[in-house]
């Protein structure tokens, strides 16, 4: 059994970071329960990365006892070369991701404090007829309204759009996605999933949405994202804009049934505790 754990997580590790977010990509239904769709999101995340960090460590019990210990040396040489392998990835791309979206927000939020009419404490209102909205995330965040954006939609539209936006800051979804980029770009190019990335960052704005729809309701929300739903985010940024057609079908399909969570938050649970399962085994 101690021999067949550290390649069992190996295994978990590849399939809970290329085979798993392929399926749950496919898996539209969840997008109606977008928080504990997230939640399932980061814990398949998660189980990937503690699966195989964890590959090391529980091929260390072979060096403790066996019969065999230069071939038990071997494989926890491989196991250990697997590990750190992962550990790099993650650093390096958290170290490129983390660097290149700070300078871009940086730029764009200096950009923006020029050109930009001041309104109130973090709005900033840019004289351009197309509507747009969307915020700039970090310590020194802002959200950005076009004055197509106030031209276009009467108040209580409008209030649902800062109510999206301030979703986004208060709940630091910016990190969210940070995370799940990181995730992506560490993984090796072949085996990432683009669309798992598309539905994450879709999820982030369903989760939004319900924020709106919380202050404003249901039907300001969706016709406030009608009007936005050609405009676009700057790079780095959080877009009430992003996605809009599919999440209006999503706003019309109203709550989800109480199922959808409950099985996204047993997957979220299997996927997070498995690993460490596996580890405790190996040692016991």
């Amino acid at each position: 059994m101690e021999f067949v754990i550290p390649f069992v997580l190996a295994g978990l590790a590849v399939l809970l970071a290329w085979v798993a977010p392929g399926l749950m990509a496919r898996q539209k239904r969840f997008r109606r329960a977008p928080r504990a769709a997230l939640v399932a999101w980061q814990a398949v995340s998660v189980g990937g990365i503690l699966a195989a960090l964890a590959a090391a460590p529980a091929a260390l019990p072979l060096l403790l006892d066996g019969d065999d210990p230069i071939m038990q040396a071997e494989l926890v040489v491989l196991a250990l070369v697997v590990s750190t392998a992962v550990l790099a990835r993650l650093l390096w791309a958290g170290h490129r991701v983390g660097t290149r979206l700070r300078r871009i927000r940086s730029e764009h939020r200096e950009l923006v404090d020029i050109i930009a009419t001041h309104d109130r404490d973090r709005v900033r209102i840019l004289q351009h007829p197309t509507p747009t909205a969307y915020c700039i995330p970090g310590r020194q965040s802002r959200v950005v309204l076009s004055q197509g954006v106030l031209d276009a939609l009467p108040e209580d539209q409008l209030d649902a759009v800062v109510a999206h936006e301030d979703a986004h800051l208060r709940s630091r979804h910016d990190l969210l996605l940070e995370f799940f980029t990181v995730v992506h770009e560490a993984v090796p190019r072949p085996l990432r999933s683009d669309a798992a990335l598309f539905e994450v960052r879709l999820l982030v704005e369903a989760l939004a949405d319900r924020a709106a729809v919380r202050r404003s309701g249901e039907l300001a929300t969706a016709r406030a994202l009608l009007t936005l739903a050609g405009s676009r985010a700057p790079e780095a940024a959080l877009g009430a804009g992003t996605t809009a057609p599919v999440r209006l079908r999503l706003l019309a399909d109203g709550p989800p049934p109480p199922v959808l969570s409950v099985t996204a938050y047993a997957w979220a649970t299997l996927t997070f505790t498995l690993p460490l399962i596996l580890l405790v085994l190996a040692w016991t």
